[in-house]
């Protein structure tokens, strides 16, 4: 059952109305979503790249600049060491366009998700050692590769790390001792002694102020560069950062520029996902454009993705394209029989009476192993891990509820991994096959979650009457997109209203459509995504119903209709 409750904070909607020359409604919006200063107010609907903060208040970023200057000047050969995700991608892409326009002789590399695992490694290394490499700058990893790093430095390499992670710590008499790996210059946010203003970053964006920097620095126009905030957008987005401060200039500016993308691969992976340029937003870079680009990191390697951003002609960037789609869509196949799986696995068993839910599916493949435990979490609104067989043992991934550490709680029986990490939300570890079981009744005997932990909570930003939702409204909250972590789409709500002619349709039967009617008669046209069949059920038992919402313009063939999306309903 879904807990409800009303964002109730308190300010002077009129006053800022007026100033900013919104709607009250739009003004209490805004503060809802914790932005509360003049400054923050102004920045959050009026921010551009002038408002972005330099790149060289960023600890070591005046060492690592300098550094690679140099190795320009002297030709020396330098690698890049990138992720195989989203943002590890596409901070590679923005360091290799950059280095490259300063006239670097730099290559890049990308650890293959199942044989190299996360991040800097020996074999790298090594595979950097034996290419003639001078250099190696980390993007979207490297602030945990302590042990790799020394073992790089003793071998003669320069090594620099751009990275966006939190700085690992070991805990002694309660003092947290932060653990630097010892590279030439560690440019991240999260360092405790760096003093940029603004910590939540991801890979490619820190990367992108490391070119700027360096422009800067080399007596180039940085301004050359902007084209690669496209990148930064994707990235932002599809490392499911916070959509607030910076990073909500970012998107807003990256999104505009992606209308009108130069880039071949992107150009080509928009066409092919269906999506109209025009209308591109945050969501279509969260669940279409996004998981493509994951799919090669997941099912292939990571560098089909980094080939697609660097394609130079139409012809190849439209292959590599529709390669990434059907990389994805055999994923999603593969991802949906996980699901099943997982819930027959709770459904016929004592699984289902755990607060923590750990599910062993041996033959699942182990890149979507995070994607079916944020699916199952939805599900039951429970933390969840799912492991699968590897190579060597099990690993598995953790996502997790609001209420639930899942770090800090694995911590408590760290003996039974091999490897783990993560932070509060999500997780990764590595175990012995005949420690699963042990693991499963441990975490669940150290699990202090109430029956209230396990509610799911729904917050409404207001009750909004159905008269309330007018086409200037709707044009009005345009103002505070792009939509996404931190920075969520308004939701609102009303009651007692009447569901008339709900039916079932589209292709796949998963579209609810009916007429919504309030008390005093009003009606709005209303569409349902989640499961169809309970909720026509719902609606065809009870008398009346109370919904949550966000009104949209529906168009077609030309009219424009006022429509809500329902998100849950009572």
């Amino acid at each position: 059952m879904e807990k409800w409750f009303i964002a109730m904070k308190k300010a002077d909607f009129q006053k800022n109305a007026d100033r900013y020359h919104i709607s009250p409604i739009v003004a209490r919006l805004i503060r809802n979503r914790e932005v509360i200063s003049e400054q923050d107010i102004d920045l959050y609907l009026n921010g551009t790249i002038a408002d972005l903060y330099d790149g060289m208040l960023m600890k070591d970023m005046d060492k690592a600049v300098e550094i690679l200057a140099e190795k320009i000047r002297e030709k020396s050969a330098v690698r890049i060491i990138g992720d195989y995700d989203i943002d590890g991608v596409n901070a590679t892409y923005i360091l290799k366009e950059g280095l490259s326009g300063l006239g670097a002789d730099v290559d890049t590399d990308i650890p293959d998700r199942i044989k190299d695992g996360y991040g800097l490694n020996r074999m790298l290394i090594d595979r950097a050692l034996e290419d003639g490499i001078d250099t190696i700058i980390t993007c979207d990893n490297g602030i945990a590769a302590k042990e790799e790093i020394t073992y790089g430095k003793e071998k003669g390499l320069t090594i620099l790390v751009t990275d966006h992670h939190e700085v690992p710590y070991a805990e002694l008499g309660g003092e947290r001792e932060y653990m630097l790996p010892p590279a030439d210059a560690v440019v991240d946010p999260h360092r405790t002694d760096c003093p940029y203003p603004f910590k939540g970053l991801c890979g490619a964006a820190v990367a992108y102020k490391l070119v700027e920097a360096l422009y800067n620095v080399m007596g180039r126009d940085a301004e050359d560069m902007d084209y690669l905030m496209e990148n930064v957008a994707v990235a932002t987005v599809g490392d499911v950062m916070d959509l607030i401060g910076e990073n909500r200039i970012f998107v807003k500016q990256g999104l505009e520029m992606l209308k009108r993308t130069k880039n071949e691969g992107l150009k080509a992976l928009i066409a092919c996902t269906g999506i109209s340029a025009e209308r591109l937003n945050a969501y279509h870079i969260g669940f279409v454009l996004g998981p493509c680009m994951n799919a090669s990191g997941r099912l292939d390697t990571a560098k089909r993705a980094l080939e697609l951003l660097e394609a130079k002609t139409h012809r190849e960037a439209v292959m590599l394209a529709e390669d990434l789609k059907a990389l994805n869509d055999s994923r999603k196949e593969m991802t949906e029989k996980g699901v099943e799986q997982a819930i027959v696995e709770i459904e016929s068993s004592d699984l289902k009476d755990d607060k923590v839910l750990v599910v062993y599916l041996p033959d699942c493949h182990e890149s979507i192993a995070g994607i079916i435990a944020g699916r199952i979490k939805e599900k039951y609104y429970r933390p969840t891990f799912i492991l699968t067989k590897a190579e060597e043992g099990v690993k598995g991934s953790g996502r997790s509820i609001e209420s639930y550490h899942m770090f800090e709680e694995m911590c408590k029986c760290r003996s039974l991994f091999t490897k783990f990490g993560g932070h509060k939300l999500a997780a990764g570890l590595s175990l012995h096959e005949e420690d699963v079981e042990k693991f499963r009744q441990t975490i669940n005997a150290l699990a202090d979650l109430s029956e209230e932990d396990l509610q799911m909570k729904v917050s409404i930003d207001m009750r909004l009457p159905f008269t309330y939702v007018t086409e200037q409204l709707i044009e009005e909250l345009e103002l505070l997109e792009p939509f996404g972590k931190g920075n969520t789409r308004p939701l609102f709500a009303e009651k007692g209203l009447k569901a008339l002619r709900p039916r079932i349709f589209g292709k796949n039967q998963n579209v609810l459509k009916c007429i919504l009617e309030d008390k005093e008669g009003n009606r709005l046209d209303a569409v349902y995504f989640g499961d169809v069949q309970a909720c026509l059920k719902k609606m065809q038992e009870k008398q009346t119903l109370s919904v949550t919402y966000y009104p949209t313009i529906n168009e077609f063939r030309g009219e424009r209709t006022k429509q809500i999306t329902i998100v849950n309903y009572q």
